[in-house]
């Protein structure tokens, strides 16, 4: 199995490479299987529908917008009508959730489960302060928002049961100006993580876009992905994130490699209907 399970398309905010580009290139790049993950942020962004309209970034004039569902679930029709023969296409969402926005992400599973595959949890902000811009980190130490970051994932995980894995997990390194903190500092709160999404039946994901981050590790790290090991986990799936053809498949092989050669991974995951699917590395 040859696999991409983090992929985004022009129904993210932050994209603009199409559905069909993105399949192409998978086709052309001897994939078996896709999977798409657009965008949803709530407490960030708003849905197409919102009565309230929804925002846009004044610098480039794009949507701050959730994914438009039924645009994206029907194209996703469309795609696998189209392609079907040469590549399977699933249908996923990235909930980037929050504790304060579980109910939101409640009611869009509840809505849309019937036409969901797979869904990532992903944790881009806390108490809608955004790491990438740094709005999270400024004022505190990097202590506290490294283990603020991690109680708000446990927090979350505790009230949200509607996920197949846990994306990027050790999402702040990417944007950790300080530095990568230690593990063993957040070794017994990453612990508690595992062990909740393993006794939840979740799995977690390897992130590639690590390699193009410029991160000396994979994203989770490798201590991380041996832990998950060690306390029995078996769920696993492997994504590039990429939001445009440059991307796509993007050292997937490496990560497959170390999950087997160094970590001791027999099995990777695909999902049919939120259902894992176990494919021999």
């Amino acid at each position: 199995m040859y696999a991409d399970y983090h992929l985004h398309s022009e129904f993210s905010d932050d994209s603009r490479e199409s559905m069909d580009n993105q399949i192409q290139q998978a086709i052309s790049l001897g994939l078996n299987e896709i999977c798409f993950t657009d965008h949803v942020d709530y407490g960030i962004k708003r849905d197409w529908d919102d009565p309230r309209g929804i925002a846009w970034r004044q610098d480039a004039m794009e949507p701050l917008a959730n994914v438009n569902y039924p645009e994206y679930f029907a194209k996703l029709l469309r795609m696998r009508v189209t392609y079907g023969k040469a590549i399977t296409i699933r249908s996923g969402l990235e909930f980037g959730i929050q504790s304060i926005t579980v109910d939101n992400y409640k009611k869009l599973y509840d809505r849309y489960q019937d036409q969901l595959d797979f869904v990532l949890f992903s944790m881009h902000q806390v108490n809608n302060l955004e790491f990438w811009t740094q709005d999270f980190q400024i004022g505190k130490t990097q202590q506290e928002y490294n283990e603020e970051y991690y109680r708000e994932i446990l927090k979350t995980m505790k009230l949200f049961k509607n996920y197949s894995v846990l994306a990027h997990l050790d999402l702040l390194a990417r944007y950790d100006k300080k530095g990568i903190y230690p593990f063993e500092k957040v070794e017994d709160l990453i612990a508690e993580i595992l062990k909740q999404a393993i006794n939840d039946g979740k799995g977690i994901e390897v992130n590639t876009s690590s390699w193009h981050y410029g991160l000396t590790d994979t994203q989770p790290s490798r201590k991380i992905l041996k832990l998950y090991k060690d306390l029995g986990g078996k769920i696993i799936t492997v994504g590039s994130d990429a939001h445009s053809t440059k991307y796509l498949a993007d050292h997937i092989k490496d990560a497959y490699a170390i999950l087997k050669n160094e970590i001791g991974f027999e099995e990777i995951t695909t999902f049919d209907h939120m259902q894992p699917v176990f494919h021999k590395l």
